[in-house]
């Protein structure tokens, strides 16, 4: 398998209609499924951890999301963490999400 295909590059589209996953920020770290820090490097983003790097340009991304505004419009609640060994599932049932 690339290793394209298991890092989790991602793409802050304008518009709902254009995500593949919409995401609700919580502001505690119970609250969430999956715990995320922004890495600096495409190649720190591996597997599917919670190790997001945030693209420049959509075509780079496997996944584009949407900051929802209300917590009921989301499929996934993240919460961003200070430290990259914080980062992982809190829920495993949404790990499908990104896949």
């Amino acid at each position: 398998m690339a290793l394209g295909i298991k890092a989790q590059r991602i793409y802050s589209v304008q518009y709902a209609s254009q995500a593949d996953i919409k995401v609700y920020v919580v502001k505690y770290e119970s609250q969430c499924d999956l715990k995320v820090f922004k890495v600096e490097y495409d190649s720190q983003a591996k597997e599917n951890k919670g190790l997001w790097f945030f693209t420049k340009y959509e075509s780079q991304a496997k996944f584009k999301i949407f900051f929802v505004e209300y917590e009921s419009q989301a499929d996934l609640k993240i919460y961003f963490v200070e430290y990259q060994s914080q980062a992982g599932w809190r829920n495993n049932a949404l790990k499908h999400l990104l896949f």
